[in-house]
Formats: structure tokens, C-alpha cells, sequence
């Protein structure tokens, strides 16, 4: 009986299959590939900013810079670096990808004349370049309109130095290195602005909150400045800008210069003592359910106006105070007012009239956002600046803003879906990093995508897109 059910286990045992317990399979590998390139999605990213005429205007911005070229255009150069930025390099030697691949990008400049290019890039060119972009953006926009209203973000961001940099300095996280605070839109996706700051830079201070808006304006398209200068009328205005921030924004100044620009702003603001104060006065009634953005309830939120219970007389007149209250989640950070009256405050200051306060007040929380746009900024750039001098950091940084534009660009006018709205590592590993054997003709080159590849179509009507869109 025994040997009987030993020998039925082990023909079963036999009979089983056996799994494959490698994580690849076994190959001959050989170096003699012909016309094949690795880039080829990156090359989408080349042809947009030829034909926004972006490559043309960074070759005006830097044809004063002082340096005599013979063989590469040093607009040409920067526009090579911003597009191997959004290509995931985070240094010049990672630009190598694309001079290694001359027939996608054309001739690119070698690490020594790119260093040249950055090095000759001083304050006037500095000046010139985001002029290069706006004019670009102009054209972009032209051929993907982004709607009537436009939503800007304002937020700062660590970027850490581990080697003596200029003006690197103290943080107040303990940490060392820079401070620059950018702003975006909202509405496409795209940095707008950028300054690079030591590390010690306030997190509150009005006069670079104040240039930021001057810079982020002068990036728009021209239709959408007017009303928004200084002294404009409100009635002026073409396309609303509203400008939201946290409440390192909520200075004086800042919201004044906002005020005085005909922008809407949602800034938020501290729950200080007065905030307490008049919260303690709130009917349980006059909180309101806070919404979601699918038009359902949030649940565990509250809505409430503070208005008339707070002194707002020093703020622009028609300012309004709202305040959300909710149920903390674990981990929440409380003061002693959160803990003592169960629930986590946040406040903000608008100057909307005769909006919901719930729907501005889920308007205000779209800024959570900026985290995310902060996040795919450092995945572009931001995370390393490689070199020791601030003013060839202000220029990589410059670069940086050029990619995020390019990609923002290349979503809004040639995909659709989960790629319109992807974030950098996500575009480079489904499009950019695609590779492609190379066709010669008679009539030019083809570039073939491996028909398996998943994003293989999307990346071959992009192209289809973006010249029909800009011819």
C-alpha cells in the first residue's frame, strides 16, 4: 500500500511543468547594428521647438553673447541642452545621447562648446531667453488654445548642495543649498517663471513674489497680459488670471501687486489668533459641506465664511476669509486649537465676488498641485545644478524651464489620454526612449518604431499632429 502511493506521487511530481526561473532569455549579442537609434521619441521634442520657431528666437537671444562660433550656433546649443534635459540629463555630458545620434538631431555640440555656450550666457542673455520662449509659447498656444481664464501657481522648493556652490547657503530645514520659487499654469501644465535663490531666501518675501508675477506675465502670449499691467482697468481684461499660493504668499505686498494686476488671487492665509478667534464664533449651521471635484460630498469637511468676523481692512478691498475644517487623517500635524476642538483648520484670502464658498474653496485646493508641478521641475533639471558658478546655474535652471515647456507643449498639442497628462519619467519610458531603425530614400528618412511597442501609434501620430498643427 505504501510503495503504491509512493510511486503515484512520483509520476504526478513527473508529470508536472517546470516554471522558468530566469528573469531573461539566453542570447548572442553583437555591436554591429545599422541605422538604428535609441531616441527617437526625443526627437519629437526637437522638431516642436523648430517649428514653435522657439530654436530660431533662443538663436537671437544669444547672437550678443560675445563669442565668435563657427560651427554651432549657441541658441542652437541651449535648445540642444533643454531638449536633453527633458530627455532625463542632469548634466552636460548626458547630451552625448543626442550628438551620438546626428541624423535625429543634427550636428549638437560637444560637452566643451556646450560649457562655452552656458559660460557666455550673462544677465542680458538671461534677460532674452524667456523672450525667446513667450514668443514660441505664442505660437503654440495659437495652435492649442488653452481656453479663456488662466490658473498660476506660485510655490518655493529645497534643492540641496552637497559641494561649495556660489551663493549656496543655510536653509531653514537645516540644509544647504538653494531656494528658487517658480510659478506655473495651471490651466497647460507648463512652468511660466523661475528665480534661483540661496538657500536662505524667505519663503515670504513680497519684492520675489512681485518679480515672479512681472516674469510669469511677460511669458503669456500678448493677448493674455492686456488689462494686466499695473494701471490697467479691470474692464481691460481679456482672458482672467487668478494666482493662487500658500500662505507664503500672503504678504501685503504681494496681494496688493496682485490686486493692482487685475488678477483674482486664492492665497492662503494663517490661522493666527484673530482666525481663532472668530472660528470660536461660528455657528455649527453656517458650516457647510465641503465638495468634490466630481461634484459628490467630501466627506469628513466643512466649509465656513469668516468675513465678517475677522478685520480684513488692510487687505485689498473685497477680500474674503474661508475656512475648511476636517477630520485629521493620521499623521496630521495639529496645534493645540486643532487638537482641542477635534479638527484641522486651513484658511485662505480671495478677492472672488459672489462665488460659492465651497467651489472656491475647492478651487483654492487644486493648488495642491504645485507639489506635483515642484516634483517633475526637480525631474527636469532642478534636482542637480551642476555647476559652481550662480549665474551658470541660472542658466541651466533657464534650460530646465525650456523642457518643462516642451514637454507641456508636445502633450498639448499631439496626445491624447494618459499621455497628455503623463509626467516626465512616464513620457520618457513610453515615448521619448523609443527606439526606431532608420530608412534612407531617395525622398529623406524614415524613421520605423517597432510595431510591438505599446505607444508605438501614439508616438507616430504625434508626429502626424504636431505638423499639422504647426506646419
Amino acid at each position: 500500500m505504501f510503495v503504491a502511493e509512493h510511486t503515484s506521487n512520483t509520476e504526478a511530481e513527473g508529470s508536472l511543468k517546470v516554471h522558468n526561473s530566469r528573469a531573461g532569455r539566453p542570447m548572442r549579442v553583437t555591436s554591429d547594428g545599422k541605422n538604428l537609434v535609441s531616441h527617437a521619441g526625443t526627437a519629437l521634442l526637437a522638431e516642436l521647438a523648430d517649428r514653435s520657431g522657439l530654436t530660431d528666437a533662443m538663436s537671437v537671444a544669444m547672437s550678443e553673447c560675445g563669442i565668435s562660433w563657427h560651427t554651432h550656433d549657441p541658441g542652437v546649443v541651449l535648445t540642444h541642452l533643454a531638449v536633453a534635459i527633458a530627455d532625463g540629463a542632469d548634466c552636460l555630458a548626458d547630451m552625448a545621447s543626442l550628438r551620438e545620434q546626428a541624423e535625429l538631431f543634427g550636428p549638437v555640440a560637444s560637452v566643451p562648446t556646450a560649457w562655452r555656450a552656458v559660460e557666455a550666457s550673462a544677465s542680458s542673455e538671461l534677460r532674452e531667453i524667456p523672450r525667446a520662449v513667450a514668443a514660441a509659447r505664442a505660437k503654440v498656444w495659437a495652435a492649442a488654445p488653452p481656453g479663456d481664464s488662466l490658473v498660476l501657481d506660485v510655490d518655493a522648493t529645497l534643492v540641496r548642495s552637497h559641494s561649495e556652490k556660489q551663493d549656496a547657503a543655510p536653509d531653514y530645514k537645516r540644509g544647504f543649498g538653494f531656494h528658487p520659487l517658480g510659478m506655473w499654469c495651471d490651466t497647460t501644465g507648463e512652468p511660466l517663471a523661475a528665480m534661483l535663490r540661496p538657500g536662505n531666501a524667505g519663503s515670504n518675501d513680497t519684492d520675489h513674489h512681485l518679480e515672479l508675477l512681472d516674469q510669469a506675465i511677460a511669458a503669456l502670449p500678448t493677448e493674455y497680459q492686456i488689462g494686466h499691467d499695473v494701471g490697467d482697468a479691470p474692464q481691460d481684461v481679456i482672458h482672467p488670471i487668478l494666482v493662487r499660493a500658500d500662505s507664503a504668499g500672503a504678504t501685503h505686498g504681494f496681494v496688493r501687486g496682485l490686486d493692482e494686476a487685475n488678477c483674482d488671487f486664492s492665497i492662503g492665509h494663517p490661522i493666527d489668533g484673530r482666525v481663532r478667534d472668530a472660528l470660536l464664533l461660528v455657528q455649527e449651521e453656517d458650516w457647510r459641506q465641503a465638495t468634490e471635484t466630481n461634484g459628490g460630498i467630501r466627506d469628513g469637511a466643512w466649509v465656513a465664511e469668516l468675513t465678517g468676523l475677522v478685520d480684513l481692512a488692510s487687505w485689498p478691498e473685497g477680500t474674503r476669509l474661508i475656512c475648511r475644517r476636517e477630520r485629521p487623517h493620521p499623521g496630521a500635524q495639529l496645534t493645540l486649537f486643532d487638537t482641542s476642538e477635534e479638527f484641522r483648520h486651513t484658511a485662505f484670502i480671495t478677492n472672488t465676488d459672489g462665488g460659492d464658498m465651497c467651489a472656491l474653496e475647492l478651487r483654492h485646493r487644486g493648488h495642491a498641485r504645485v507639489e506635483d508641478r515642484v516634483r517633475t521641475w526637480k525631474d527636469c533639471g532642478l534636482a542637480n545644478l551642476p555647476f559652481e558658478s550662480f549665474v551658470r546655474n541660472e542658466t541651466w535652471v533657464a534650460c530646465s524651464l525650456i523642457a518643462g515647456a516642451l514637454l507641456a507643449w508636445s502633450q498639448m498639442i499631439c496626445f491624447d489620454g494618459a499621455l497628455a497628462k503623463a509626467e516626465p519619467k512616464t513620457m520618457r519610458y513610453r515615448v521619448l526612449h523609443v527606439a526606431a531603425v532608420l530608412a534612407h530614400r531617395q525622398r529623406g528618412i524614415t524613421m520605423r518604431l517597432d510595431k510591438t511597442w505599446p505607444w508605438a501609434k501614439e508616438l507616430a501620430d504625434a508626429f502626424t499632429k504636431l505638423r499639422t498643427a504647426i506646419p
